[in-house]
């Protein structure tokens, strides 16, 4: 399948889907504009993708399908969207489809922890929370 790339802007992380090279991140800053000019294009891809895994999973225990979000910060719309990316890997994982989701955040920035507790809560998948120093 074709990556999906979108490159960071001022008010928009840098998107990066390439499952060929098992690559999925999204990093930076989430406040657009047009939060669904950004993410639906995400999402469709995403159908997609999901659709091809439940066709042939490569993924396993020891090369999950690994999503890293490095986030400095994303305002509630953006959520909404990370909400329903964090959905389609739910189900993958619910199918016995291996999926990681690291959520990066700064060792100071507690918001941007619980952020992630909250999210992984409420999507009802287990992220692994790695700090970063300074």
């Amino acid at each position: 399948m074709k990556s999906f790339i979108h490159k960071a802007t001022d008010l928009t992380p840098e998107i990066i889907l390439a499952p060929a090279e098992n690559r999925f991140s999204i990093a930076g800053k989430s406040a657009p504009e047009d939060v669904r000019g950004l993410y639906y294009p995400v999402l469709e891809w995403m159908e997609e993708f999901v659709a091809g895994v439940r066709k042939g999973n490569n993924y396993t225990d020891t090369n999950p399908l690994r999503l890293k979000l490095d986030l400095e910060y994303f305002n509630s719309s953006s959520a909404k969207f990370l909400f329903d990316i964090f959905a389609h890997l739910r189900d993958l994982n619910n199918e016995g489809i291996p999926v990681e989701i690291e959520w990066y955040y700064d060792v100071e920035d507690t918001d941007l922890r619980e952020a992630g507790e909250d999210l992984s809560l409420l999507c009802e998948i287990q992220f692994r929370y790695c700090p970063k120093t300074r």
